[in-house]
């Protein structure tokens, strides 16, 4: 259980300066998906280094939009 909390924590924790950057980027631009789709990557080798349930993956998407 401790696992899935700091991977939620990590998500939402990477994400806040990748929005930070995002919002000074034309919405929509190249740097624009880039800083959305930048944190996916590490979230999914977490969850797969970790050996984590598929069934954990809104609970990670969640914590990385808020």
């Amino acid at each position: 259980m401790l696992i899935i909390v700091l991977i939620a924590v990590t998500a939402f924790v990477v994400n806040v300066p990748l929005g930070y950057l995002r919002s000074r980027c034309k919405r929509f631009s190249w740097q624009w998906y880039l800083y959305v789709h930048l944190s996916m990557p590490l979230i999914f080798a977490a969850r797969i280094l970790t050996h984590t349930d598929t069934a954990f993956i809104v609970l990670f998407v969640a914590s990385a939009v808020a």
